[in-house]
């Protein structure tokens, strides 16, 4: 049961009994006050408060469930995995077919992380990081391209041209800045728009 209204003799009364029925806490729950309620006089022209609770939606099973369905809906069977640290959320995708989860350098599995961030910034009330992975490839996608970094960085201070690497979404745009933080002898920065934005890397003069 999701949602319960009941009637009461004061508004609270009603909400405390609609919280013990659905087994929800009060921060777990959307509040409708339907009918304030009148005490009446003497009990004459009385009238019950009421009141509609409703349990509001997890944010987490939400993109779980989203998952499921859009993977279901690509042909593809999955399991997941969910492990939380602090204000991010790694869903861990298991399939027979991981490899349409994950597409060319990761863009059906990029693309799916955000989509599942709008679902979790619709229903979460304070902001959450979703993050997809399957078979590890996030940790894998971080070695090669802080590798890619570092050679890139090489051929920029070789050649004295800027070096512009393919478009990337932000967050492995920042693995490539981490990569080269503690050098001295490049710059990099973002250009261009979204999704088509890229890094480029500069030898400094």
């Amino acid at each position: 049961m999701d949602e319960i209204t009941l009637t009461g003799a004061t508004v609270e009364e009603a909400v405390a009994e609609a919280l013990v029925k659905l087994a929800i806490s009060r921060e777990q729950a959307d509040i409708h006050v339907l009918d304030e309620g009148k005490k009446g006089f003497l009990g004459i022209g009385s009238r019950p408060a009421k009141v509609q609770v409703i349990r509001k939606k997890d944010a987490v099973e939400e993109v779980d469930r989203y998952l499921k369905d859009v993977t279901a809906h690509m042909g593809v069977d999955v399991t997941t995995s969910i492990q939380r640290e602090g204000k991010t959320v790694t869903f861990k995708l298991e399939s027979e077919k991981v490899a349409l989860l994950i597409g060319k350098r990761g863009q059906t599995l990029n693309a799916l992380q955000s989509l599942a961030q709008l679902v979790a910034n619709r229903y979460s009330a304070q902001f959450i990081t979703i993050v997809l992975d399957a078979e590890d490839y996030r940790e894998r996608r971080r070695v090669t391209l802080s590798q890619l970094a570092e050679r890139m960085a090489h051929q920029a201070v070789r050649t004295k041209k800027p070096v512009k690497l393919e478009p990337m979404p932000s967050f492995e745009r920042k693995i490539i800045h981490s990569a080269l933080s503690g050098r001295r002898d490049i710059e990099t920065h973002s250009e261009g728009n979204e999704p088509r934005r890229y890094l480029v890397i500069t030898a400094k003069k």
